[in-house]
C-alpha cells in the first residue's frame, strides 16, 4: 500500500522503479526483524555488566558478591547470542544496539519494575521453557510500551516508521520454534516463506496498478452520492488491493482478503473511513459474485461454499 501510494504520488511513474522500491522496503523489515532478535541480548549484557561492577565494587555487600544470576544465564538468550545466523547478519548490515546505551539502560530499569520479571527472578524453577516465556513476555509487554523505541527506529530508518508491531509479531512466533537443542545453529525465519511468496508481493502490486482504472471504476459504482476524489486516497488504495486480491488471485479466500484490508484500514483510516470501507468492499464482493466475476479455486475456495 505504501509503495502504491508513492508510485501515485511520485513524479517517477515507472513501474520497475517503484517495485525495486517496494523490495527494498521489504529488506528494510527483515533488518528490523534481525535488530529486535538482538534487542533482548543487549539488555542481558547490561544486566552482565551491572553485575560484573558491583562484584567489583571497593566494599561489594554480600548480595553484590552472590547476586542472582537466573537472567543473565537465560537459556534462550544464551542461544541467541550466540546465533550464528543471526551474528552473521547483524554484522553485514552493520546492525547495532552499543551506539544506544541510554535506551538498553531504560528498559533494564523498566524490566526491574515489571510484575512477570520479579516472578521469574524468584521462582526455583530453571528451564527452557521457563526463560522461553520470560523472554516472550518481554516483547509481549514491554517492548510495544517503551515509547521511546519507535522514535530510536524512526531515526534510524524511514521504513521502520509502521514495521515494529509486525516485526514484534514475527519475533515471536521465531521464539516458538527455539529448541535448546538446535544450540548456535537454531533458524531464523526467512525473508520469505517461499518462491510463490515473494511472487505475490511483485504479482499483487504489478496487478493493483494495470487494473488501477477498473478498480476505480468498481469503486464508483458502489459509492452512491459520493465522488470518489473527495474519498481519502489512502482509503482509495486500501479498497483497490482489495478489489486486486478478490479478482485477481484465484488462491486467497475473499474472506481472509476482506479480513485483511478491514485490519490495514485500522491503521491507515479513522473509525468512520473504516466503516466506509468495509460497507463498499461487502457490497462490491456481492455484486462481483452475483455476476461470476469472483473465480476461485484450490485454498481459495475456503470458505465460499458456505455462502
Amino acid at each position: 500500500m505504501q509503495i502504491l501510494y508513492a508510485f501515485y504520488t511520485s513524479p517517477d511513474h515507472s513501474v520497475n522503479n517503484t517495485e525495486k522500491e517496494l523490495f527494498f522496503s521489504l529488506q528494510k523489515t527483515y533488518d528490523l526483524y534481525h535488530y529486535m532478535l538482538a534487542l533482548v541480548v543487549e539488555i542481558e549484557k547490561f544486566a552482565e555488566a551491572r553485575i560484573e561492577l558491583r562484584r567489583n565494587k571497593h566494599r561489594p555487600t554480600y548480595e553484590d558478591l552472590h547476586p542472582n544470576t537466573k537472567f543473565v544465564d537465560n537459556l534462550l538468550i544464551h542461544q541467541l547470542k550466540h546465533n550464528q545466523s543471526l551474528n552473521k547478519y547483524l554484522e553485514n548490515a552493520k546492525l547495532t544496539w552499543a551506539t544506544e546505551p541510554e535506551l538498553i539502560r531504560k528498559m533494564y530499569t523498566a524490566l526491574l519494575e515489571q510484575d512477570f520479571f520479579t516472578q521469574y527472578m524468584n521462582s526455583p524453577e530453571r528451564s527452557f521453557e521457563e526463560d522461553r516465556k520470560l523472554v516472550e513476555n518481554i516483547y509481549k509487554i514491554l517492548v510495544p510500551q517503551f515509547e521511546d523505541i519507535e522514535g530510536i527506529l524512526e531515526e534510524l530508518s524511514i521504513y521502520w516508521n509502521d514495521d515494529l508491531e509486525f516485526v514484534l509479531s514475527m519475533v515471536q512466533k521465531t521464539f516458538k520454534k527455539f529448541r535448546e537443542q538446535n544450540g548456535d545453529n537454531q533458524a531464523l525465519l526467512p525473508m520469505f516463506k517461499d518462491d510463490e511468496d515473494r511472487q505475490f508481493a511483485k504479482d499483487l502490486y504489478r496487478k493493483a496498478v494495470v487494473n488501477h482504472d477498473d478498480n476505480v471504476k468498481l469503486i464508483q459504482q458502489h459509492t452512491m452520492n459520493w465522488d470518489v476524489e473527495r474519498i481519502a486516497f489512502i482509503d482509495n488504495l486500501i479498497m483497490e488491493l482489495a478489489l486486486t486480491e478478490f479478482l485477481y488471485f484465484p488462491s486467497i479466500p475473499t474472506k481472509v482478503s476482506m479480513n485483511e484490508y478491514i485490519e490495514l484500514s485500522k491503521y491507515y483510516s479513522t473509525e468512520r473511513s473504516r466503516n466506509f470501507i468495509n460497507g463498499i468492499l461487502d457490497k462490491a464482493l456481492k455484486d462481483l459474485k452475483a455476476t461470476d466475476k469472483i473465480v476461485k479455486a484450490g485454498r481459495g475456495l475456503i470458505g465460499e461454499l458456505e455462502e
